[in-house]
């Protein structure tokens, strides 16, 4: 796809957004089934139905999906889908590129071992390795856009209001 293409693609949704703006705000769901006889939960992606359980560091048998790994993986899905998006509208030629997330936890946090570590990521790195004939410059205002219009990475860079419930459906 050309930037052309995508601009054609794209134009009458921009102007759909600018006129209606409240028809660009949407709720994405996810869905996921407790496993009633193993730690795991089976979530429906629309295409498969995959199974997270624990990580080995939590005493997981590692068959499972690792919900961190899911985490680091809708990074790089979303950041590569959106730096190939800009560099498409941008007219910057990459040839080859690959995606990388990598994110530091300690389990010792969410196994309740020792309240002053944290639960979660303490730390997230996403690295871009690209081929390409664009000057530095261009490469510059490719990853700083990358970062602003990138979904999750946004997410995870500034907090969303988070809410947690639970019905007892019985």
């Amino acid at each position: 796809m050309d930037a052309a293409t995508l601009r054609a693609l794209q134009a009458p949704i921009k102007d759909s957004y600018r006129t209606a703006p409240e028809g660009a705000i949407i709720t994405l769901k996810a869905h996921g089934e407790i496993d009633e006889s193993k730690i795991a939960c089976k979530l429906e992606t629309g295409r498969a139905i995959m199974e997270a359980g624990l990580h080995p560091a939590t005493g997981g048998s590692g068959a499972e999906l690792c919900s961190g790994d899911m985490l680091l993986e809708a990074l790089v899905a979303c950041a590569g889908v959106t730096l190939k998006a800009v560099a498409t509208a941008l007219e910057i030629n990459l040839s080859k590129g690959t995606v990388r997330a990598e994110g530091d936890l300690d389990f010792r946090g969410t196994l309740g071992v020792a309240k002053d570590a944290p639960v979660g990521f303490s730390a997230i790195r996403l690295t871009f390795d690209v081929v390409s004939d664009a000057p530095q410059d261009k490469l510059d205002t490719l990853l700083k856009l990358t970062e602003r219009y990138c979904v999750v990475f946004q997410s995870l860079n500034v907090r969303p209001a988070l809410t947690a419930t639970l019905t007892n459906a019985a």
